[in-house]
C-alpha cells in the first residue's frame, strides 16, 4: 500500500509563498493559560487522514501520534486486544497478516525510521562533542526572544510602523544583531556581519534564504513545517492570536528560524568549508528523500495503527453492549427536580449518584455555556472575560447589576500582588520585601490550607445580571430569544417546580494549569456566571410571559435556580437559600456516592475511609498549593451520547462519557441536530485529541512535569525549567500516576440517537464533519434503541463494532 502524497504541489505563480501559506496555516492554535481549553492539536490538518498526517508529522518532526509497540503489547497480554479484534482491523484493511504476525512484530518490533533533518540537525552532526547543539541553542534563542516579545512590559524594541509578522521579524533582527552570547557559546567567529547582513524583511528573508538553501516548490512546504513544528509551542500560540484577528505574525516566526537555517549555512561555508561539503552532499539527499521518508513511517506506524484500531473495537464492543442491553428507565410524571448538568465527563458520576436516590429526579446534560454566548464584565470594570467555547465569538457582555465600585478593589490589588511577584525580577524583591510574613503564609497554605478561588469568580456571586451589546441594554425581545435557544436545545417539554442549572468548577490552589480543569465551553472558565445569567433570564416574569407565547408552558411555580459543581470535591452548590431540604439531603448523598467512586482512582487508601474523613481528604486536596494531582480532569473520556436521558439513566459509564440530551422527535428541522454536529461534538473532539495527544508525545504536545513549570509573560503559557519552547497541552501529572496512564488514547466514538438519513444529511452539510468522520479523527454511529448501532463511515453506514465481534 502507497501513501497518499502529502507533500505540497502547487501551480500558484509564486510557489514559496504558497508553501509559507499552507505551512502556516497547519498549525494549531493553543489558547493562554487563563484562557485554558482543549485543543486538537491536528486540526488545521483534519483535511488528511489520521495516518497520513501521522507519518508526515513523524518523517518531518519525529512526533508520535499513536503509541509504540511496547504499550499495544502490554495491551494485548492484559486481554484488551483480542486475536477476534486483530482479525477484523486486519480484514478490513484488506491485508494479510494474521494476528500471530502481528504478536510477534511487536515482540520484536523493527527500529524507527529516521526523521527528516533540518540544516541545523545535520551541522550537529559534525559539532565537537564540547560544544552545544545548534538545535539546542536556537530553540533557546528564539523562545526567549519570543517570551520578552509578547509578554505586556516587553524589554524588546518594537518595531512600529510594519505588519505584526514584519514587527516581529524585524525586531528579532535588531535584538540578534545586539547580542553577543549566542556566538560566544557556539564558539563561532564572524558571526556578526552575517547577521547585519540579513534582508530586512520577512518576504526577502524568505525568498533568499529558499533559494540559497535549494529549496524547492516539491517539498518546500514539508520544509517550512519542519521549522515550525521544531518550536510548536510559540507556533501554536501564534495561531491562537490569529484565530481571531488574522495576523502574518506565524510567517514572521517562520522567517526567523529559517533565518537561523540560513545563517549556519553561510557560516559554514566560509569558516567550516570541509563541514559545509559533507551537509550540502546530505541536505540534497534529504531533500530528494522526503517523500520515501514519509512513506517508511507510514509502513512503520501500520501495524500500530491495526492495534489502536483493534483497541478502539474492543472498547467499542463493551460500550455498545452496554448501551444495546440497556432498558428505557422512565421518569415518573410526578417529577420533583430536574437538574441540568454541563455534559463534561465529569458530571456523569454526580448524575448516577443523584439519580439513584429517586425518581422523582430528573437530571439532563447540555454544553457548559448553557447557550449563553457571553463576556463576563464585573460592574466598573473594563476587563471582560469569555465564558463561550472557543469557536464561538460575540459582542454580549454580562454584567451585575447596581454593585458598590468598592467591591473591586481587593481584586485589583490582588491582581497587582500577582503580577508582581510572578514578573522576572519581582520574585525576588517580592521574597526581599515580604520576608517573614510571605514564610508564614506558605507555612500556613502547607498546614492549614485555605479554599482557593480565582480572584475574578469572587466578584460574579450575584443575583441579578444585566446583558449588553456594543454597550446597549439587551431589550425583551433579544433576551427572549437567547433563553428560547437555551431551552430549545435543551428539550424540555414538561417542567418541574424545581430546576437547577448546574455548571461547575474546580478547586486548586498554586496551579498554573488551573483554567485547564475548570468548563472548556465556558472558555476555561468556572460556569456560575453563564448558569445564573440564564436562570436570571427564566425567572423574569416578561421573559417567560413571551416563552410560554411560543409554546414552551412554563408552569408558574416553576423556579430556575443556578448552582455549582465542584468537579475536585462533587460538592454541588445552589445559590438559593430556599432550597428545599429534601433536595439538599439528596446532594449531600450524590456527592458522597460520587467520591467514593472517584477515591478508587487515587492513591493512599482513599476509597477505604469514612465518607466524612473521604470528604474533608479531597477538599485537602484541592486546597493543598504542593497537590500535583488535586483531580483527573477529563482523562479516560471516550464517548460522546447525545441521545435521552432515559435511554442510559442506570448505566454506568464510569465518568468516561460526554452526555448531550437529544430528542429527534422534537427536532422537526432536525436544526438542533445541526448545531449538536457542529457545536458539542467538535468541542469534544478538541478535548479527546488534546487528552490523546499529550500522552502519545508529551514533548510535542504535552507540558512535562508540571513541577518545573514558570510561567511566561502574562499568562501566555509555561517553559518547563526556564528555557526550551513553550509547553502546551497537558503536564504527565494529569495524565499518568505513577504507575500507569489514566488516559488510554482512544478516539471519540459519538454516539446519536437520530435517524440515520437526518444524520447522514447533517454530514453532507459540512465539511469539517465529514473530515472528521472520513479521515478517522473520530468514529459516528446511529443509535436505534432496542436495535442497532450502526456506524456512518465515508458516506455509508456500516455494522458496528457490536455486532461484528
Amino acid at each position: 500500500m502507497s501513501v497518499v502524497s502529502l507533500i505540497s504541489r502547487t501551480s500558484s505563480t509564486n510557489p514559496v509563498a504558497q508553501a509559507v501559506k499552507s505551512a502556516c496555516a497547519s498549525v494549531a492554535p493553543s489558547w493562554p493559560l487563563d484562557q485554558m481549553i482543549a485543543v486538537n492539536p491536528y486540526w488545521q490538518q483534519i483535511h488528511a487522514p489520521f495516518s497520513e498526517i501521522s507519518a508526515k508529522l513523524a518523517a518531518l518532526s519525529g512526533i508520535r501520534s499513536v503509541m509504540p509497540h511496547t504499550h499495544w503489547l502490554t495491551l494485548y497480554r492484559k486481554g484488551e486486544i483480542t486475536d477476534q479484534a486483530l482479525k477484523a482491523v486486519i480484514q478490513r484493511r484488506k491485508l494479510a497478516m494474521p494476528p500471530a504476525q502481528c504478536v510477534a512484530l511487536l515482540e520484536d518490533p523493527p527500529a524507527r525510521p529516521a526523521q527528516w533533518q533540518t540544516l541545523a540537525a545535520l551541522f550537529d552532526q559534525h559539532r565537537d562533542e564540547s560544544q552545544m547543539c545548534w538545535r539546542d541553542e536556537l530553540l533557546y534563542q528564539t523562545s526567549q526572544f519570543c517570551a520578552a516579545y509578547f509578554q505586556s512590559d516587553s524589554p524588546v524594541e518594537r518595531v512600529e510602523n510594519a505588519s505584526a509578522g514584519e514587527a516581529l521579524f524585524r525586531s528579532w533582527r535588531l535584538a540578534i544583531n545586539r547580542d553577543a552570547g549566542i556566538g560566544i557559546l557556539m564558539g563561532t567567529r564572524s558571526l556578526k556581519p552575517i547577521l547585519q547582513a540579513l534582508p530586512n524583511s520577512m518576504e526577502a528573508l524568505i525568498e533568499q534564504a529558499t533559494d540559497a538553501l535549494g529549496i524547492e516548490a516539491d517539498n518546500a512546504e514539508c520544509y517550512f513545517q519542519s521549522l515550525l513544528f521544531g518550536i510548536n509551542g510559540w507556533a501554536s500560540y501564534l495561531a491562537y492570536r490569529s484565530w481571531h484577528q488574522a495576523t502574518d505574525e506565524m510567517q514572521g516566526l517562520l522567517a526567523i528560524t529559517l533565518a537561523w537555517e540560513w545563517i549556519i549555512w553561510q557560516y559554514a561555508e566560509k569558516h567550516q568549508p570541509d563541514i559545509a561539503a559533507q551537509v550540502r552532499l546530505r541536505w540534497q539527499t534529504e531533500r530528494l528523500q522526503l517523500e520515501q521518508k514519509i512513506q517508511q513511517h507510514y509502513d512503520y506506524e501500520t501495524l500500530l495503527w491495526i492495534c489502536f484500531e483493534a483497541f478502539e473495537y474492543k472498547q467499542q464492543q463493551r460500550m455498545q453492549s452496554l448501551l444495546l442491553q440497556g432498558k428505557t428507565t422512565p421518569v415518573t410524571s410526578e417529577v420533583e427536580v430536574q437538574a441540568l448538568f454541563c455534559i463534561d465527563v465529569r458530571s456523569e458520576v454526580v448524575r448516577r449518584a443523584l439519580e439513584s436516590q429517586s425518581p422523582t429526579i430528573q437530571t439532563l446534560g447540555y454544553a457548559g455555556f448553557f447557550g449563553m454566548p457571553i463576556h463576563y464584565q464585573p460592574e466598573h470594570t473594563s476587563v471582560q472575560r469569555p465564558q463561550m467555547p472557543g469557536l464561538i465569538t460575540t459582542g454580549i457582555t454580562a454584567s451585575e447589576r447596581q454593585t458598590s465600585p468598592t467591591r473591586i478593589r481587593p481584586y485589583q490589588q490582588g491582581a497587582a500582588w500577582k503580577s508582581w511577584s510572578q514578573s522576572p525580577i519581582g520574585g525576588f524583591s517580592m521574597v526581599e520585601s515580604a520576608g517573614w510574613w510571605y514564610a508564614f503564609k506558605m507555612l500556613k497554605n502547607m498546614w492549614l490550607p485555605s479554599p482557593s478561588e480565582q480572584p475574578m469568580n469572587r466578584l460574579s456571586h450575584h443575583h441579578d445580571w444585566v446583558l449588553n451589546e456594543n454597550g446597549n441594554p439587551l431589550d425583551l425581545d433579544h433576551c427572549t430569544a437567547l433563553a428560547a435557544g437555551a431551552l430549545r436545545t435543551i428539550g424540555i417539554k414538561h417542567f418541574a417546580p424545581t430546576v437547577l442549572l448546574i455548571g461547575h468548577t474546580s478547586e486548586t490552589a498554586n496551579n498554573l494549569h488551573a483554567a485547564g480543569l475548570e468548563c472548556g465551553a465556558c472558555g476555561g472558565q468556572s460556569g456560575e456566571v453563564n448558569v445564573r445569567v440564564l436562570a436570571t433570564l427564566l425567572n423574569r416574569e416578561d421573559i417567560r410571559a413571551q416563552l410560554n407565547d411560543q409554546g414552551f408552558n412554563i408552569p408558574a411555580n416553576t423556579r430556575f435556580i443556578p448552582g455549582l459543581h465542584n468537579t475536585t470535591t462533587d460538592d454541588v452548590t445552589c445559590f438559593d437559600d430556599t432550597l428545599p431540604g429534601k433536595l439538599q439531603h439528596w446532594l449531600t448523598s450524590a456527592r458522597s456516592a460520587a467520591q467514593s467512586e472517584r477515591a478508587r482512582h487515587f492513591p493512599g487508601g482513599l476509597a477505604l475511609e469514612s465518607d466524612k474523613k473521604r470528604n474533608r481528604l479531597f477538599k485537602r486536596r484541592g486546597r493543598d498549593w504542593s497537590q500535583v494531582q488535586p483531580e483527573w480532569g477529563l482523562a479516560g473520556n471516550r464517548a460522546l451520547i447525545m441521545a435521552p436521558r432515559a435511554w442510559t439513566r442506570g448505566i454506568d459509564l464510569d465518568g468516561r462519557c460526554f452526555l448531550h440530551d437529544y430528542i429527534w422527535q422534537q427536532d422537526d428541522e432536525r436544526k438542533v441536530l445541526e448545531q449538536l454536529m457542529t457545536a458539542p461534538m467538535i468541542v469534544t473532539n478538541w478535548i479527546n485529541m488534546q487528552y490523546n495527544a499529550s500522552v502519545t508525545d508529551n514533548t510535542k504536545f504535552g507540558s512535562g512535569n508540571k513541577v518545573l513549570h514558570n510561567a511566561v509573560g502574562n499568562n501566555i503559557g509555561v517553559f518547563e525549567g526556564n528555557s526550551g519552547d513553550l509547553r502546551i497541552g497537558l503536564s504527565k501529572q494529569s495524565l499518568h500516576n505513577g504507575e500507569q496512564w489514566m488516559h488510554i488514547p482512544e478516539r471519540l466514538s459519538v454516539y446519536i440517537a437520530a435517524p440515520r438519513q437526518a444524520i447522514a444529511e447533517v454530514v453532507a452539510k459540512h465539511d469539517m464533519l465529514r473530515n472528521l468522520i472520513d479521515n478517522d479523527w473520530l468514529y459516528l454511529f446511529s443509535w436505534k434503541q432496542h436495535g442497532t448501532i450502526d456506524r456512518y463511515y465515508q458516506g455509508a453506514w456500516h455494522q458496528s463494532a457490536g455486532h461484528c465481534m
